[in-house]
């Protein structure tokens, strides 16, 4: 049997849950200033620090959600978001800024991705789109031309979807990893040792990417990211709005020349996020919904959620996903009808980028589910120079064709409440390892088997809640892939 979310377990020195305004600015000072006895400290105050006691103001008790997540400290980062009383939208924004330092390799300030959120209060879903941006042609003299960077302003996006806490105070624990360091995971380790020959040419990426030997960072080394983790402070001081229209934009379009990728401050300012319903059917009592196209892994993922319903087997399921979504690429149409519409049976496409998952859930019954991306593993594999920010691949220009990202949540909407979440990647069976684990959830397997079924080289991160939320929490399992190197966890008070 599953644990519950309630039963996973705790550090036994947790993090203190709360960092209060004048802790987060007091830290950033105190990382200008030299001393060794700093990085412990300030460590600690920038990730959470000024723990709420009970009588005390933002103290909290009982569950008070979970999160599953493609990489260790993003979960982490999230769990500590929602002991501190934030809301699900709260912790998936502190996630995806913690990716940006600790999986750069699929998640970073120059790509983007896409969320959908469920709030019980207005009882529906709604999509937040802000993959990596486009270009309209190849900038002169830009040998690897770089996608518009949208995760910023993307996380800020979703923040104002049902964000409690101050968008400074979830910007600050990804700072305070870069800045500080911190130890290299094995999802990013992975990553590293496979692209690590064109990574490492470029001198920028090598600084921060190789050890003193000249190889590639491994498991459990430091990796230090201080260019990163100015940036980050930049935007959680200056708002995101800086990387776009401010002067932290001029930096970037600079920079962005050396590194062969040829953005424009013009272009920035005007890359936009936005908000879309998204692609919804009924299951049973419940719905489920989907990330709209053009984040068209969605569309994949209901394709082959139906074709798992009228008893295709998970290899048919996910090539019936990946054939429609190569559908609506080549010819476009009604997304909903291309579900259960006849398609020419997939070519081979080339490899697809890769991207990177997490599913978070609240006491409330709120709940995250997000896909993120570079467009390629590290982007173009080449760093904006003084910034830390890898760029990503700009989708549709040479053989770069854009991710199939892919997430989905279920809900009873007769309820108000939350059901399952799921996010996956794993290239072109991204798809399924969204649907396949929503559809064994709704049919009453527990999350770790739901997540196992999943074929290589899927990955997915579910939360399932058989008896809904908000009530019967104790119905709650979360799992992240074993064959993966992420995290799931639940938040519960001590």
């Amino acid at each position: 049997m599953a644990p519950s979310l309630e039963a996973f377990a705790r550090p036994a020195n947790p993090e203190p849950r709360r960092a209060s305004r004048a802790a987060v600015l007091a830290t950033a000072a105190a990382l200008l200033l030299p001393g060794c006895g700093l990085l412990e400290s300030a460590g600690n105050a920038v990730g959470g620090g000024g723990q709420p006691q009970a009588g005390q103001q933002g103290f909290v008790r009982g569950f008070l959600g979970g999160v599953a997540a493609e990489e260790p400290r993003a979960a982490l980062a999230a769990r500590n978001v929602l002991s501190a009383g934030g809301s699900a939208v709260d912790a998936a924004v502190a996630a995806g800024f913690m990716m940006t330092a600790s999986l750069p390799s699929r998640a970073g300030l120059g790509g983007g991705g896409a969320c959908l959120v469920f709030n019980p209060r207005r009882n529906e879903a709604e999509a937040v789109l802000f993959p990596p941006g486009g270009r309209e042609a190849v900038p002169p003299r830009a040998d690897r031309p770089a996608a518009l960077p949208m995760m910023a302003r993307g996380l800020f996006a979703l923040h104002s979807r049902g964000g409690r806490r101050p968008f400074e105070e979830l910007v600050a624990p990804a700072e305070g990893a870069a800045r500080l360091g911190l130890e290299v995971s094995r999802a990013l380790a992975t990553d590293l040792a496979a692209v690590a020959g064109p990574l490492l040419a470029d001198p920028w990426a090598a600084a921060v990417f190789a050890g003193p030997n000249g190889q590639p960072l491994a498991t459990g080394e430091r990796l230090l990211q201080p260019d990163l983790g100015g940036t980050l402070g930049a935007l959680r001081t200056a708002g995101v709005g800086d990387l776009h229209q401010g002067q932290l934009a001029r930096r970037l379009e600079e920079a962005s020349t050396p590194a062969g990728g040829g953005l424009t401050a013009a272009e920035m300012r005007a890359a936009l996020p936005r908000l879309a319903p998204p692609l919804a059917f009924r299951a049973g009592q419940d719905t489920l919904s989907f990330l709209p196209v053009p984040a068209d892994g969605g569309l994949a993922a209901a394709a082959a959620f139906a074709a798992l319903q009228s008893g295709a087997a998970p290899d048919a399921a996910a090539a019936r996903g990946v054939a429609v979504a190569r559908a609506w690429r080549e010819r476009g149409g009604d997304p909903a009808a291309l579900v259960t519409a006849e398609v020419p049976a997939d070519a081979a496409w080339p490899v697809l980028p890769a991207s990177a998952g997490l599913a978070v859930v609240d006491r409330d019954g709120m709940a995250v589910s997000c896909a993120f991306t570079m467009n390629n593993l590290f982007g173009t594999g080449r760093v904006a120079p003084g910034t830390g920010i890898l760029l990503a691949a700009a989708p549709g220009i040479g053989q770069v064709a854009p991710p199939l990202l892919s997430a989905g949540i279920a809900h009873n909407a007769n309820l108000r409440s939350f059901r399952a979440a799921a996010a996956g990647s794993g290239q072109h069976m991204a798809p399924l390892a969204v649907a396949l684990p929503l559809f064994g959830a709704l049919r009453g397997a527990d999350a770790p088997a739901a997540v196992a079924a999943v074929p290589d080289p899927g990955r997915a991160q579910l939360l399932s809640c058989p008896g809904y939320l908000p009530g019967a929490n104790s119905s709650c399992t979360g799992a992240t892939d074993p064959r993966g190197a992420g995290l799931a966890l639940g938040a519960v008070d001590r």
